[in-house]
């Protein structure tokens, strides 16, 4: 791993490290910080501008170096949901540092003091942004395997070793696919259930129907045989007054 790129010492403001390095993670913020040291007997003002403003946070982004004293600077990367290709990083840091009145305050310092107009001599120091591999835990060491026991999984199966991130990497990507397949399967199955009950429902409301026309015809008939029995009865009747 290349070493970080050493300090460097203006006439201003001696500024340490030149190379800002984040141990890049996927959905994680991450922080680094840079130090700013006050040789003089000046009070010093600083800005610190980048290339990348929606993706970093700098606090603070203004200051004050009171003489021979230090100020600390955070740069914090918001969460990435890519990675680079080849871990590449192009954005880059300018801190500009002038010569401030004595007693300055960091709410009397202003975007015009940086600029050429003002007069001002001004110091601009340019810093890099490098991406580096997270630190990864130590190993457990392994214990020795029983005779004639099954061996262990190896560190990249688990997604413990360093081809554990890759591993992780993959099956986020594969996850997504999955769940979109599944919910394709099911969306299916609903669709085939939801036509089979509608045709199952057809087919009970031409039953109903068919026995509701049976249960008229019945309620006809019965009818038609009462009348003819009524009728038959009167006949005998009247028969018998005849006959008497």
């Amino acid at each position: 791993m290349a070493a970080p790129a050493p300090a460097t010492t203006g006439e201003l403001l001696r500024i340490d490290p030149l190379e800002l390095r984040f141990p890049f993670e996927l959905k994680k913020q991450i922080s680094c910080s840079m130090q700013l040291s006050n040789l003089s007997n000046d009070y010093i003002a600083f800005k610190v501008k980048t290339t990348s403003p929606k993706k970093y946070s700098v606090r603070p982004n203004t200051g004050v170096v009171l003489p021979r004293s230090t100020c600390d600077v955070v740069v914090t990367m918001q969460a990435q949901r890519e990675a680079p290709p080849d871990m590449q990083c192009k954005d880059k840091f300018l801190v500009q540092s002038v010569v401030a009145p004595a007693g300055i305050t960091v709410k009397d310092v202003t975007g015009d003091m940086f600029t050429k107009e003002s007069g001002n001599k001004m110091e601009e120091v340019k810093l890099r942004v490098t991406y580096v591999a997270p630190p990864q835990p130590p190993s457990p060491v392994p214990e020795e395997s029983e005779e004639g026991s099954p061996p262990r999984a190896s560190e990249s199966e688990s997604g413990d070793g360093p081809a554990g991130g890759f591993t992780r990497a993959f099956r986020e990507r594969i996850d997504p696919q999955e769940k979109s397949l599944e919910a394709g399967a099911l969306i299916s199955k609903l669709t085939e259930e939801k036509n089979s009950a509608i045709q199952q429902n057809h087919r009970l409301r031409q039953e109903l129907d068919s026995v509701r026309r049976e249960i008229s015809k019945r309620r006809g008939g019965g009818f038609s045989f009462i009348v003819v029995i009524i009728v038959a009865l009167i006949g005998i009747f009247l028969g018998y007054l005849m006959k008497s």
